[in-house]
């Protein structure tokens, strides 16, 4: 594991160790890295929104705008009545200033930039795949991590903590060192009770559950905190004079499932801290990558080559070990501060070959030589996972400029470029941030695009029906952002 194994881990622990990982407002997150002027600030970015215009609805509030009433899934026109553009109260750019709005009651307005929300989040995964062997990728800001095989329930010699804690504690401070974004930790034995707690603190929190101690932990919590309640569902259960967990813990199951259904014995289940759901992956990988980031940014060619070098041998072992063929080999290059760069090229056929991995890799990095680079990583992608016989080394070697398919011309960038430089349009098959960004492949009743989102929300946000047969109602009240992560039911 990057970053050294964390001392006093065991193997005897006899209960699972459960880590949800939760990004923390993750597009407004994203929006202060891009530009570090807003931290601090209310941010407000909007889906279906353009800058200056008043349609779209709130996919992210900053927790500074959430304190002028600035919801999820909100509409744009009602978040502005309550938080006013701050471009509007200063004149910034073409708009014009308005001498009766005052700067310290405005905020900042962002429409939504997926493709760099997806390059974020895959530096932040990249990270929780480095820190457990299995990894549920849930949505772009969230997943579950079972870290049962990589520390212990057991305590430090001085009984302060558990060896757990620490190693949640250290993911969040990878992911805030390395990546620049806050997370949310809830550790517990099973994923409902380790969701709950990644709530519990928000934000930038840490939440240990331990074993013994999860009907304790639950019991008071308000009945919408248990995993699964959405506001519909809290509200029937009021009507049964359950309005905290521990009173759906102490309730009829009876009643519960005649009421709700296999569901109101689910939730049943879940407030009593008894989940037994493994952590697993939502199928096969797309896509296979590693990325290490420089101590500072390095314009060292020697250096950026030997990391080069080194992902590239840890990518085509992990393709191996998964027994994935590959067919296209690609690079990713940021350079300061967080500016995105991919370069890919596509092989004939699929192949295992540690040797050509590092080969077309180091050819693609040359693009940047002389360059400051604060981050590079490899990626192997378009994974074979049957019985095709792979290409041989010669067949592609001699292929030549026509058969070879170069995904990403030399003028290609899907980041931000740098100034003086253009970034041509890659043909429709090209590998892009968003690809590159998912490893874990979305099933198909789980879109996580906006563009999914506003189609089944009608633009508006979504309804709080929280019935699963209903579709994808359930709103993340003032927590997170808007996505179909969050209303694709209330169940796993």
């Amino acid at each position: 594991m990057a970053g050294g194994t964390l001392p006093g881990t065991e193997r005897d622990a006899p209960d699972r160790i459960v880590l949800h990982v939760d990004m923390d407002c993750f597009y407004a997150s994203c929006e202060r890295r891009k530009d570090p002027s807003l931290a601090g600030e209310p941010v407000v970015v909007g889906m279906g929104y353009e800058a200056g215009e008043t349609h779209g609805a709130v996919a992210t509030a900053s927790y500074e705008a959430r304190e002028y009433g600035v919801e999820s899934a909100q509409p744009i026109s009602q978040a502005l009545e309550n938080l006013p553009r701050m471009a509007a109260a200063t004149g910034a750019g073409d708009v014009e200033r308005d001498p009766d709005l005052d700067p310290a009651e405005c905020g900042y307005y962002r429409p939504v930039d997926m493709d760099y929300y997806q390059s974020v989040s895959e530096e932040v995964k990249e990270i929780l795949h480095d820190c457990a062997e299995t990894v549920r990728e849930v949505s772009i800001d969230e997943a579950y991590l079972d870290v049962t095989d990589r520390t212990s329930w057991a305590r430090t010699p001085d009984g302060s903590r558990t060896l757990a804690e620490g190693f949640a504690r250290h993911v969040k401070t990878r992911i805030d060192d390395e990546v620049g974004v806050p997370a949310s930790v809830g550790v517990a034995p099973n994923m409902s009770t380790a969701k709950v707690a990644s709530d519990h603190d928000k934000p930038d929190g840490l939440t240990v559950v331990e074993p013994g101690s999860v009907r304790d932990f639950l019991a008071p919590l308000p009945v919408e905190t248990v995993h699964g309640v959405g506001p519909v569902t809290a509200r029937r259960l009021a009507a049964m004079d359950v309005e905290t967990a521990g009173d759906l813990a102490a309730a009829d199951p009876a009643e519960l499932g005649a009421e709700f259904g296999e569901r109101g014995r689910e939730l049943y289940a879940r407030a009593r801290g008894e989940d037994d759901r493994a952590v697993e992956p939502t199928g096969r990988p797309k896509s296979l990558s590693r990325e290490s980031a420089f101590t500072e940014a390095t314009a060292d060619e020697d250096a950026k080559r030997e990391k080069v070098r080194k992902l590239s041998a840890d990518v085509a072992d992990r393709a191996r070990r998964k027994g994935a063929l590959y067919r296209t080999i690609g690079v990713k290059v940021v350079e300061p501060p967080f500016d995105v760069n991919t370069r890919a090229s596509s092989l004939p056929g699929p192949v295992d070959d540690p040797d050509l991995v590092a080969e077309v890799a180091l050819d693609l990095l040359e693009e940047f030589a002389g360059r400051e680079v604060r981050k590079v990583g490899v990626r192997v992608s378009k994974l074979d996972f049957g019985e095709t016989d792979q290409s041989s080394l010669d067949g592609w070697a001699g292929a030549g400029d026509d058969e070879s398919e170069s995904e990403f011309p030399a003028s290609a960038s899907t980041g931000p470029t740098s100034a003086g430089s253009t970034a041509a349009d890659p043909p429709d098959d090209t590998a892009t941030l968003a690809e590159w960004a998912s490893e874990a492949e979305v099933e198909p009743d789980d879109p996580e695009t906006l563009a999914d989102w506003a189609e089944v929300a009608g633009g508006d946000g979504p309804s709080n029906a929280d019935d699963p047969g209903g579709g994808r109602g359930h709103e993340r009240h003032r927590e997170g952002q808007a996505s179909l992560g969050d209303f694709d039911g209330e169940s796993e």
